[in-house]
């Protein structure tokens, strides 16, 4: 259990660095009356911040494959599903192969928080995703034993096994 506390103690603490680092992104608020829409930058911002903390609030969560909910346990894609309907209210598709054919395809230079990774997990591409956080971290559901957490994706393994990323955010 020990063991177990402290690999989620470390996960929350890189997600929490990493997150300070997108919070912390200041813009001077213009003067704007009360039923003027948000810029395109804060409503992104906000939608990006909304996704990485409804994200962090299930590290630690039981991996479950097919989970779609907290209390039973989550895959990698239910809990992708769960963390944007809950944060921002989208809709996403329920495996990681039909999440990879929505949004805007991006390239790994152009990564922003918020953004969905995908990877070859299971000898077919897009066969597992996460939400990227922000210098090279992403939070997902891994496997069976496993629980929700961060890590890198400078590792070898994951290194490996990358297949792309799909921005959802813009247009939200």
């Amino acid at each position: 259990m020990r063991k177990v506390l402290t690999s989620v103690t470390r996960s929350l603490a890189v997600a929490v660095a990493l997150f300070a680092g997108v919070a912390s992104v200041s813009v001077a608020e213009p003067v704007r009356k009360p039923d003027e829409p948000l810029s395109f930058l804060e409503r992104y911002t906000n939608a990006a911040q909304d996704v990485i903390l409804q994200g962090l609030k299930l590290v630690g969560i039981r991996y479950r494959w097919g989970g779609n909910n907290e209390d039973s346990g989550l895959d990698c894609s239910g809990f992708v599903r769960l963390v944007f309907k809950d944060s921002i209210g989208a809709l996403l598709p329920r495996t990681a192969k039909e999440m990879s054919e929505v949004g805007q395809q991006i390239d790994a230079s152009q990564l922003k928080p918020g953004d969905l990774v995908f990877f070859n997990t299971m000898r077919r591409t897009f066969s597992h995703v996460g939400i990227y956080l922000g210098d090279n971290y992403f939070m997902h559901a891994p496997r069976a034993g496993a629980e929700v957490r961060v890590e890198s994706m400078e590792s070898s393994y994951w290194v490996k096994r990358y297949n792309g990323a799909r921005r959802i955010l813009e247009g939200s």
